[in-house]
């Protein structure tokens, strides 16, 4: 399998940042975006001031507004607009082509993984799924990074990783995509949840026990999808929760901190808040767990709060007087 030419489709921060992993790595790399100014930008000062700032990006990508034809695939638009960005593209140029899905999300109606979608959209693409504890800034910036590569077959995922393997980033490869897929999605549900307690002044030892009980909820759900739990030990998992759960940098935690200090979500977006994939991820969980009639009492709190059928105050006091059990 042929590994040296990528397409990114997205030209957002997430994108970019791939797209200079990708060339740091030493591939040649086409970033795929729809505004016209900014793939001029890209291509003649070798920047994406409006995700990136000033950080220069690698000389290897060009920027474009059409896909063409490619080795590797790297979707990087955010969960909901998957099936849009992939409908866009003609699906000659994905067939028997590794597809790497990097958006960490449930999409909204049909409950499906990013995998599931482009089995809809794309059924001979190869899917790879690539999560883990990352930010774009550090990415692009080429700070050290280790992410989880999870694919099908384990000598393809181990070829592609390498591919994409540089001097700062790191992709380790699994063959759990189930168990990526959902934790990736999951752990952006639990950052809106921890960001709350933050914003509401409930403490850091509130913040750990909601870490805790939030990963052995997420092991509920990855093995009722028929995922591993043992995938949560790793960078999908563990690392991923922790650093959404604990950074300011992570979006979804800001926006749970707004929600903790009493702003609903209409306010929160109309001050202005970036996108933050939990808010549509937490709807499709909650209906997914009572579909799967998986326990997830942190999915619907959050679900609750989102909603606006409760207040921190009460989900919480609701948490807490659940009956007492045993540790699982």
């Amino acid at each position: 399998m042929r590994l040296e030419t990528v397409s990114v489709i997205g030209g957002g921060a997430w994108g970019t940042a791939l797209a200079q992993a990708a060339a740091m790595a030493g591939r040649t790399v086409s970033l795929v975006a729809r505004d016209a100014s900014q793939v001029d930008e890209i291509n003649t000062s070798h920047a994406n001031a409006r995700y990136l700032g000033a950080q220069k990006l690698h000389p290897a990508i060009s920027a474009t507004t059409a896909a063409g034809d490619a080795d590797i695939v790297i979707l990087a638009v955010p969960a909901q607009s998957s099936r849009a960005a992939l409908a866009a593209l003609d699906p000659v140029l994905l067939a028997g082509k590794p597809v790497v899905l990097s958006a960490k999300g449930l999409e909204t109606g049909t409950l499906q993984r990013q995998s599931e979608i482009l089995n809809d959209m794309a059924p001979d693409a190869i899917p790879f799924v690539l999560s883990g504890p990352s930010f774009a800034m550090d990415v692009a910036a080429g700070r050290p990074t280790a992410v989880t590569l999870a694919g099908d077959d384990a000598n393809e995922t181990s070829a592609l990783a390498a591919a994409l393997a540089g001097p700062s980033f790191r992709p380790y490869a699994a063959d759990d995509r189930i168990g990526v897929e959902i934790a990736g999605a999951l752990k952006n549900v639990y950052a809106l949840a921890c960001g709350a307690v933050d914003g509401a002044g409930l403490g850091a030892s509130a913040r750990s026990a909601l870490i805790a009980r939030a990963y052995a909820e997420m092991a509920r759900m990855v093995s009722a999808m028929g995922g591993s739990a043992a995938t949560l030990t790793g960078l999908a998992g563990l690392g991923d929760l922790t650093l959404t759960c604990t950074s300011v940098q992570s979006r979804n935690y800001q926006f749970g901190m707004a929600l903790g200090r009493g702003q609903s979500v209409e306010a929160i977006i109309a001050d202005g808040a970036k996108l933050a994939e939990g808010v549509a991820t937490t709807p499709v969980a909650e209906a997914l767990a009572r579909s799967l009639a998986v326990e997830a009492p942190l999915i619907q709190a959050v679900h609750a709060v989102l909603s606006g059928s409760a207040d921190i105050a009460t989900v919480v006091a609701g948490l807490m007087s659940r009956p007492l059990k045993r540790e699982d």
